[in-house]
């Protein structure tokens, strides 16, 4: 299945960039299936998508996250994504 995982940070932008590099090495390093993610221009947020046998997989990857381990993220939503 594809999930989505879309976040938004809390304004705390230097803490955010000392975690960063931590969480996009977290990420790359798993190898998943159709990854794609990145933050938005602006760094308020990012969005990640990849493939994973359930949401409860997906949820698994989410709480091991840099930015939510370090309590860095305003709001998070993770949702099994339909595309043709």
């Amino acid at each position: 299945m594809r999930v989505l995982y879309f976040y938004l940070m809390k304004a705390a932008p230097d803490r955010v960039q000392a975690v960063a590099p931590a969480h996009a090495e977290y990420w790359n390093a798993m190898g998943l299936g159709e990854y794609l993610g990145g933050p938005f221009a602006d760094r308020s947020g990012g969005l990640i998508t990849f493939e994973v046998a359930s949401i409860a997989e997906a949820e698994r990857l989410v709480t091991r996250d840099p930015f939510v381990q370090e309590h860095l993220l305003e709001r998070r939503w993770l949702q099994q994504w339909l595309i043709d």
